[in-house]
């Protein structure tokens, strides 16, 4: 089950948190992580537009692959864009394409609705999924 690993992370308190349980999972299990951060584009009636920059997608990446590996875990990065409100649909396609075995996630992302238990990409992820999904607090 701990061949490959999802990990999708958005920068939130809560991704972080998940990054954190996935050292923990790879020393018992190993196998590979996979970071996955989605930089998403928002429609408006001006046009698309980035919520972040490529390099702020591509630093936050790098930053998480890199600590995965200086704790010793085998890990790659991978930043992809999708449309706003595609994040879930782009986690489980990612999955499905790697054959992961697990996927861990943060609760929460950063939307504003702070309130919720669950966030809105995390629960369609959890009902959607083909492998055992692991949500972090």
């Amino acid at each position: 089950m701990l061949e490959k690993v999802l990990l999708p992370i958005d920068g939130s308190e809560h991704s972080m948190r998940a990054v954190e349980t996935v050292k923990e999972l790879s020393h018992v299990g190993g196998g590979e992580v996979i970071v996955l951060h989605l930089r998403e584009r928002e429609i408006s009636r001006a046009g698309a537009y980035d919520l972040e920059t490529p390099d702020e997608a591509t630093d936050l990446v790098d930053r998480v692959v890199r600590d995965l590996k200086d704790a010793g875990v085998s890990a790659r990065g991978e930043v992809r864009t999708t449309m706003f409100g595609n994040a879930a649909r782009e986690i489980l396609a990612q999955a499905e394409a790697e054959r992961v075995g697990l996927i861990v996630m943060g609760s929460r992302g950063l939307s504003d609705f702070g309130a919720l238990l669950l966030g809105s990409v995390t629960h369609k992820v959890i009902h959607l999924a083909g492998c055992p999904v692991l949500v972090v607090r």
